[in-house]
């Protein structure tokens, strides 16, 4: 199946697997839980706030009318719930077929995390580094299974600033979003490499959603200036969630979907589109010593040490 007519409609049969998707109580995670569920997945709605994600998996249920969905609390922006997260989870579950690393929060005012990580860095990277090395032992063990990181367009613009990687000395939102969404896509990058080091069968891709109607923007710092401009003419440029959803659906399921690729939708500029595509890769994202230095601190910081090298995942 050629991804130039791919839709929702040819996502295969996912009967058995496991699907667990960061963030799916709303937007584009909430459209990809729909679509996984559709198709026979049982998805794992890992979500912050448990009135939200029970609100979101009994609309999926209603729609469907059934389906084989679980909400499990998760905070990303909090090393300990992830731990919490995986532990639960094991516990219940003996394969892992899908990681999609789809949450995320876009260009808000300075914080921290509660290990006092800069917020946008801590919760679109570092939280889903940690959550995926603390389940790569499960996701090794489960044939054909795939990591699915979301990046965004604003990763065209991101820098990696190992100098302020914490943005402390100086602080803007938008530049500490597209650090983070460039650090998705050399996550990405170096976690396929190091998979194929050891010929591993899981496969790590990326998606974007190009332009789309989600929540995220609601707690954004953008000023007035900017928030006018989005709310005025941007938003009417961008398209529905559903659509949005579609690279990440074509790279968390399509069998031809490849590794180490990065899908976005085909229409202009990668802002929208009917169909997914492969999306230009911001060369700042190919460069293979930034993606080796930011694993090495991000293994670091969260303490969590990709123990694929030695058949498992450990705490150092």
């Amino acid at each position: 199946m050629q991804n130039k007519t791919w839709t929702t409609r040819d996502i295969p049969n996912l009967s058995g697997k496991v699907a667990i998707i960061t963030g799916a109580n709303s937007g584009l995670g909430f459209e990809s839980a729909l679509e996984m569920a559709r198709k026979g997945a049982i998805v794992i709605l890992a979500v912050r706030n448990l009135g939200r994600g029970r609100a979101a998996l009994d609309k999926i249920t209603t729609e469907l009318e059934g389906g084989s969905l679980e909400q499990m609390k998760l905070d990303l922006s909090d090393q300990e719930s992830i731990k919490q997260f995986v532990n639960d989870f094991n516990q219940k579950y003996d394969r892992l077929d899908i990681l999609l690393n789809n949450a995320g929060i876009m260009a808000v005012p300075q914080g921290k995390t509660a290990q006092g990580f800069e917020l946008q860095l801590g919760v679109n990277h570092l939280g889903h580094f940690a959550l995926t090395g603390l389940l790569m032992d499960k996701l090794l063990s489960t044939p054909g299974s795939r990591v699915v990181n979301v990046s965004s367009k604003a990763a065209n613009g991101g820098k990696m600033n190992f100098d302020d990687l914490m943005s402390e000395e100086k602080y803007s939102p938008i530049g500490a979003y597209s650090q983070s969404k460039l650090a998705n896509l050399l996550f990405t990058f170096e976690l396929q490499r190091r998979l194929e080091e050891v010929g591993a069968g899981t496969i790590a891709l990326a998606a974007h959603p190009g332009g789309s109607k989600t929540n995220l923007a609601n707690a954004s710092d953008f000023g007035p200036f900017f928030r006018f401009i989005m709310n005025n003419f941007m938003m009417k440029l961008v398209q529905e969630a559903e659509k949005g959803a579609l690279p990440q659906l074509f790279a968390a399921t399509a069998p031809d979907a490849k590794p180490a690729q990065y899908y976005g939708p085909n229409g202009f500029m990668e802002m929208r589109g009917s169909h997914p595509k492969e999306a230009d890769i911001p060369s700042q994202a190919l460069n293979a010593e930034d993606a080796r230095k930011l694993w090495e601190i991000s293994e670091k910081l969260t303490a969590v040490s990709y123990g694929f090298l030695e058949k498992k995942p450990s705490l150092i």
